[in-house]
């Protein structure tokens, strides 16, 4: 039953263009994109701009959210049950 449920839903069409663009990235992009990120906030940090330095600190967590989305987008692909 659970294998009916998961084949009746498919990706869109922006969806399946968004996969094929980022299947193509690089999964450590993202983690230095994080530790780019985190690195850019310290030295605003240590310049005394506290509110730039938060701003561009906030962007770690996002940044690897996105790689988990590139991972998974390469390892299961769009519509994976309608591969198998």
């Amino acid at each position: 039953m659970q294998d009916t449920i998961i084949s009746d839903r498919h990706e869109g069409p922006i969806a399946k263009a968004i996969e094929e663009k980022t299947q193509k990235l690089p999964s450590d992009l993202f983690l230095w994109a994080a530790l780019g990120s985190i690195g850019a906030s310290l030295a605003l940090k240590l310049m005394g701009k506290k509110h730039e330095s938060l701003f561009i600190g906030q962007w770690a967590a996002p940044f690897l959210i996105f790689g988990l989305y590139n991972k998974v987008v390469k390892l299961e692909g769009h519509d994976r049950a309608g591969k198998e």
